[in-house]
């Protein structure tokens, strides 16, 4: 008992804290700009740049009409078809492609995008994630979403950070998930709201494993062999985010806190809650080329003892699924989890064409029992740039991580945080 009371005097004054770190921030923004919406004052001028667009046009002799200048309403597309590795390990075929629009002035609106990769392999896995981050005019609302229908296998080594190679198993299971919330702007930069999310894992079970998931894990709760999972909850949301693209942010600070509750009425299998804390901040190094160093932090912890295993925090299985390059998804998991990433950006070309990115992080996942963070698990890594879409300012990424034991290549649209 008094361990949990320990633990949960640790939770609040991190609450504490990022609460009144964001409040401080807010405040810093609306003194800066009394009395007007927030704005958007970091736009590099694309005259002079160049991306992947151009090399096309130029390269097959592709003459497009010059864009009007309109008030915002253009779409602007990246499309990537590719076969490379997908979150869990294995590879697959993955068409990634990304949205970004203006749904207001882009004076004081920042720009909203969709995201749909969906990805399939001929072993029996496929996945269809569609998220969305749209932001209304003046940026009076953010709305959120998050929709997935996701079929495994994927391995998973159970809890704590002290787990080896021999300990792992591969899980076979479908997933859905839906995470939808709304966010209305109080002060310059920082909003609140609520959601919806549901997390559903249907016919769970071990392949070619003869322990089960609940003898390896000693959990009890969502481990049972063909067993179903179902958390379903509202959250209560708070963000604050000055930054202007969320595709490849510039100077800029992001904070984001979600509460969860999901209580049995709303068709849990039991009633559980969660706190997700997520810091992000962007620097910009003076130079001729574009240069910024990029640090991210986040703390996410079940607060009940009877959250399904696979709904506890896990390495990967960050709202972005972006965490741990380096890293296997799902390698740690435990009752709370800790990670710090920090990224060096800058551009090879002066034309913005090519960049490199060098990057590192660590995490450390709660011991089951004892729920201290023993154990500190440390990735390293590099990667290329290639401005796909100057006008959306969306990169395709290709990163190279590594940690003891495991290394990986990864491919996206836009930055990893």
């Amino acid at each position: 008992m008094n361990q949990q009371k320990h633990h949960f005097t640790n939770l609040l004054l991190v609450l504490a804290g990022c609460l009144a770190f964001t409040v401080s921030q807010a405040q810093r923004g609306d003194s800066a700009t009394a009395g007007r919406r927030d704005t958007v004052v970091t736009k590099r001028d694309t005259a002079m740049q160049t991306d992947l667009i151009d090399v096309i046009k130029r390269a097959f002799h592709i003459k497009l009409k010059k864009p009007e200048s309109e008030p915002g309403k253009k779409v602007y597309y990246s499309l990537l078809p590719i076969s490379s590795n997908v979150p869990g390990g294995g590879r697959a075929l993955v068409t990634s492609t990304t949205a970004g629009f203006y749904l207001g002035n882009r004076s004081n609106t920042y720009i909203s995008g969709i995201t749909f990769a969906p990805y399939f392999n001929f072993k029996g896995r496929y996945g269809f994630p569609f998220k969305s981050n749209l932001w209304l005019s003046g940026n009076k609302w953010n709305l959120q979403g998050d929709t997935r229908l996701m079929v495994y296998p994927q391995y998973t080594w159970g809890l704590g950070g002290n787990n080896t190679e021999r300990d792992k198993v591969l899980v076979n299971y479908n997933y859905f998930r839906f995470y939808h919330s709304a966010l209305r702007r109080i002060k310059p930069y920082l909003l609140i709201g609520g959601g919806y999310y549901l997390d559903y894992h249907t016919n769970i079970h071990t392949i070619n494993d003869t322990m089960g998931l609940q003898k390896l894990t000693g959990y009890g709760y969502g481990t049972k062999q063909n067993e179903n999972s179902l958390s379903s909850g509202v959250t209560f949301n708070m963000l604050y985010d000055s930054r202007s693209n969320f595709f490849n942010p510039l100077p800029g600070m992001y904070a984001n806190l979600v509460y969860r509750v999901n209580p049995r009425f709303l068709g849990s299998n039991d009633s559980w809650q969660s706190l997700y804390i997520d810091l992000r901040k962007y620097v910009r190094i003076e130079g001729q080329k574009l240069h910024t160093m990029a640090l991210w932090g986040f703390y996410w912890t079940a607060l009940n003892s009877n959250v399904p295993y696979l709904d506890l925090p896990a390495i990967g299985w960050d709202p972005s699924n972006r965490s741990g390059r380096g890293f296997d998804q799902n390698r740690y998991r435990g009752k709370g989890l800790i990670d710090f990433e920090a990224e060096y950006r800058s551009e090879l070309t002066s034309n913005g064409l090519f960049g490199f990115v060098v990057f590192a992080n660590a995490n450390s996942v709660s011991e089951p029992g004892t729920h201290s963070y023993k154990y500190i698990h440390a990735a390293a890594g590099a990667g290329l740039r290639i401005k796909f879409n100057k006008r959306s300012n969306t990169n395709i990424a290709l990163d190279y991580g590594f940690s003891k034991g495991y290394s990986q290549f990864y491919l996206n649209l836009g930055e990893v945080f």
